[in-house]
């Protein structure tokens, strides 16, 4: 009996069929479609060559998803009840394909397509990846060894890495707390497999891999209880009806609040904001280096639009509740960034505590709650995190990047002392990670420094002027252990024979040379890209 026969039936009005619009969701199926084809090129390929295929795949689906994603972005209509926003909300009120999500989804793209390529990438380990032959096998184990002598790989990384980024542009244009929940888990789970993958250091990334995954599970935890509240309090998972419960305010105070505080703490655990950040330098060092790469970049990223959307759209009416809040963190975040990063005598390690203090000052623009004014040209919170994020994805994954070419005997050789005259054995490679590091500390003719002085704009126009002190000042304590880094690479005696540059393959050399390039050009032409940004305008709700 069909659908209509019974509902005729039972005098029940039929089920309309789901309208999808799959012109503007088609960069999600592109990436999805090819994640479900690499798990059947795992099952069915020759092994001899299934490693090359699933790259090829993987890096063929995101730029086709990539050139999509452009026509989607410059094909998105003003919204008429808006000044600002562009497009529209689709999949039955799932997503929103508006131009802050759409350009998310450009800028994920660029950073998985770059960490395809760092996985790729065999020449670093004998011609084999930095991934372990079999992951089931003890470290240390004959198994282990007999996997080695085989040389056999994990070419399922490519597909979990697919599955990953299709996740993070869900979470990205998710319209309600369940599509957002779902895409949460969809990021998450292939993160915890992948951070347990690496070849050398086996122990080290599985207790990563273990770590990631318990406090990952407990702080999704409360993100859905969080989501439970907001359906109690709202009676609805879409954003935009329980913004309008929210500014009416129908239900109980503490409800609402409780809501907006669990709901937080989920999406702060994921930027790595402080006090929620403990588990970021332990799985940055632990995890292989491409997927470090990928995490630092695509999980920020997702996870700030995420943040945005749902206090910007969901609890915009309840700022005042949530604002003194994130102002404190962000304090924190910056300055315990800042503070242990001096500390640290490993690159993954400072680097980690890096993006910690970087979740800081992206919160920074994030509070400042500015939309901008007709006519004006003042970058606004939204254009401003956007531009931010492009910039610190591009120099996180090629600092990473370098990370895996300065080897010894036991592979990567993260100990800062280790890295001691890098300028004299590899000026070019040094004066990359230099420019890297000068990016992060927000130093002149670098993306770094616009960046900053996008956020603290927006901050600024939002009247946080007092808080944008704070970040120049932390910004010069953090500038710190970026220029100590400098000074040992070229200005410190290298410790025995000096450190030694394993020589890489195309893939990683074009990574490297992308990041450095985008990074310069981010700084001393950032127009084009800032105003693909502000171009993007508000939010649809």
């Amino acid at each position: 009996m069909s659908i209509s026969t019974l509902a005729a039936a039972t005098d029940l009005p039929p089920i309309p069929a789901a309208d999808i619009e799959y012109s503007l969701i088609a960069p999600l199926l592109i990436v999805v479609g090819a994640a479900i084809v690499g798990v059947l090129v795992e099952a069915f390929w020759p092994r001899s060559s299934r490693f090359a295929a699933q790259a090829v795949l993987a890096c063929g689906a995101i730029v086709a998803a990539l050139a999509d994603t452009v026509w989607v972005y410059t094909d998105l209509d003003r919204v008429e009840a808006s000044l600002t926003a562009r497009g529209q909300v689709a999949a039955e009120g799932a997503l929103s394909i508006d131009g802050p999500g759409v350009f998310g989804w450009g800028i994920l793209l660029v950073f998985g397509l770059l960490s395809m390529l760092l996985f790729a990438e065999r020449r670093l380990e004998g011609g084999l990846s930095a991934f372990t032959g079999r992951a089931a096998d003890a470290p240390g184990s004959p198994a282990e060894a007999d996997a080695v002598q085989r040389r056999l790989e994990h070419s399922e990384i490519f597909p979990l890495a697919l599955f990953a980024l299709v996740g993070m542009m869900l979470f990205a244009t998710a319209n309600d707390l369940l599509t957002m929940f779902v895409a949460l888990e969809v990021l998450s789970l292939p993160l915890y497999i992948l951070c347990g993958l690496a070849r050398r250091r086996r122990l080290l990334s599985q207790e990563a891999a273990l770590k990631y995954f318990l406090l990952g599970a407990f702080s999704s935890v409360f993100f859905l209880y969080g989501i439970a509240l907001a359906y109690g309090y709202s009676g609805s998972f879409e954003l935009s009806a329980i913004d309008t419960a929210v500014t009416n305010r129908t239900d109980s105070e503490t409800l609402l609040l409780a809501s907006i505080a669990l709901m937080a703490v989920g999406l702060l655990f994921k930027i790595g904001a402080a006090p929620f950040h403990t588990w970021t330098p332990d799985v940055y060092q632990g995890a292989p280096t491409p997927v470090t790469a990928f995490m630092a970049a695509g999980t920020k990223a997702a996870a700030f639009l995420a943040l945005l959307r749902v206090f910007y759209v969901g609890f915009g009416g309840a700022q005042w509740d949530w604002r003194p809040t994130i102002v404190a963190i962000a304090i924190v975040t910056m300055f315990l960034g800042a503070v242990v990063s001096i500390s640290q005598t490993d690159v993954k390690r400072m680097l980690a505590y890096s993006s910690i203090a970087h979740a800081g000052f992206l919160l920074v623009g994030f509070v400042g709650v500015y939309a901008g004014v007709a006519g004006s040209d003042r970058v606004t919170s939204v254009s401003s995190i956007l531009f931010y994020l492009a910039v610190y994805g591009l120099s996180s994954i090629g600092a990473f990047a370098i990370v895996t070419l300065v080897r010894d005997s036991g592979g990567e050789t993260t100990h800062l002392s280790k890295w001691a005259g890098l300028g004299r054995t590899s000026p070019l490679l040094a004066g990359s990670f230099a420019v890297f590091m000068l990016s992060f500390a927000g130093i002149p003719l670098t993306g770094g420094f616009i960046g900053k002085w996008g956020v603290f704009s927006a901050a600024y126009s939002g009247g946080f002027w007092w808080l944008v002190v704070i970040g120049v000042l932390i910004s010069a304590l953090a500038a710190y252990f970026y220029v100590r880094v400098i000074v040992l690479m070229f200005f410190t005696d290298p410790v025995g024979d000096g450190p030694t540059v394993a020589v890489p393959s195309p893939l990683t050399t074009v990574v490297i040379v992308v990041a450095v390039v985008g990074t310069v050009a981010l700084g001393i032409i950032p127009g084009p890209v800032l105003d693909l940004a502000q171009h993007a305008g508000a939010f649809v709700r």
